[in-house]
């Protein structure tokens, strides 16, 4: 008998198959496969251009990687809750607007008692940035409107209202103490990419470290069990357009003090880059999973893109095709991963 059960035994039953090499690498690249993308991209960037790796320009990159980053990084919150936040370029324009109103020198300022001290001008901003995310996060919260229309429509409010709080005029002539924020430095490095650095680092905290970060990740992972556990999803999700709308002021006013004046055309679809860098970087656009870090190393890949095909001399209208080409690339990823699980 124990012949015959032997006999029919299938083939290499009762032993364990080896792990093949897609097993063992698999994990690794959709975990690191990012960062890898990154690397690669820089190595390609060096070979074919010797003014990439210049100090110089890795600066150059980092200062204009910083204000999609410091966006990206407050539209996560919000995509990690299943939501998104289509306003963030035209908050970008009215705190900007709104903030340097408050720190012009020029004789058109319309603002009394202009130009204040720096700080002033600066928690205006981010106020500002927040009010506008306060209205978004009401709208999407309390009175469940869908997060593509609300902030569908701030976006052309904010705008709008952008464009009646300067006449349609850039602020000119800001002071040198707001302008520290966006051309300053300490120990030689620039103050946008210490600035981003920290806003990272915070986030960071706040979302692997604190019960509110554990809530976002649970409100978008499963609302319905969430709810049911005590939770206020809808608190959480109205505190993410508010911390989207405060670091778009940040971001903003980073913008207007590197220029020099705040403009009301500025942040025109930068909504676009802050979401590709949150997609690139794996946050699944049905929200509960994603890191910041993630959204950084996707930042800096379409930062450094941008620099390397600007330095091969690529033309704008190619690489807003590579930009889009992208996305979907990384949304395709994304549905990948979930059909396997």
């Amino acid at each position: 008998m124990e012949q015959q059960m032997k006999a029919e035994a299938p083939a290499g039953a009762g032993t364990e198959q080896k792990p093949t090499m897609t097993d063992r690498i698999g994990p690794i690249a959709q975990r690191y496969g990012i960062l890898i993308a990154l690397l690669v991209l820089c190595v390609a960037l060096a070979i074919v251009s010797e003014n990439f790796l210049s100090s110089r320009n890795i600066i150059n990159v980092l200062r204009q990687t910083s204000i999609n980053g410091i966006l990206a990084i407050g539209m996560t919150f919000v995509i990690l809750t299943r939501g998104i936040d289509l306003s963030v370029g035209s908050v970008v324009a009215l705190s900007g607007v709104v903030a340097a109103s408050f720190a012009t020198t020029s004789s058109s300022a319309f603002i009394p008692g202009t130009p204040y001290m720096a700080a002033i001008p600066l928690i205006i901003g981010v106020v500002t940035g927040m009010a506008v995310g306060a209205i978004s996060g009401l709208a999407v919260a309390r009175y469940a409107v869908p997060a593509f229309v609300a902030t569908l429509g701030m976006l052309s409010a904010a705008r709008g209202l952008t464009l009646i709080y300067s006449d349609g005029r850039p602020i000119p002539a800001l002071t040198d103490g707001f302008r520290w924020i966006g051309t300053g430095d300490i120990a030689g490095i620039p103050l946008p990419i210490i600035l981003f650095a920290l806003v990272f680092a915070v986030s960071h905290f706040v979302l692997t470290r604190t019960r509110f970060g554990r809530h976002v990740y649970a409100a978008g992972g499963n609302p319905h069990a969430t709810k049911v556990s005590g939770i206020s999803v809808n608190r959480i999700r109205f505190s993410v357009y508010v911390i989207s709308g405060a670091l778009a002021g940040i971001a903003g006013m980073v913008l207007a003090a590197r220029t020099g004046s705040a403009l009301p055309q500025a942040g025109v679809a930068y909504e676009l880059d802050a979401i590709a860098a949150v997609v690139i970087g794996g946050t699944s656009l049905a929200g509960g999973i994603g890191r910041v870090s993630g959204t950084v190393i996707g930042a800096l890949l379409i930062g450094v893109m941008n620099n390397g095909l600007d330095l091969l001399g690529v033309e704008s209208y190619y690489q807003q095709v590579i930009k889009g080409a992208l996305i979907v690339a990384a949304v395709m990823l994304d549905r990948s991963r979930k059909t396997e699980d």
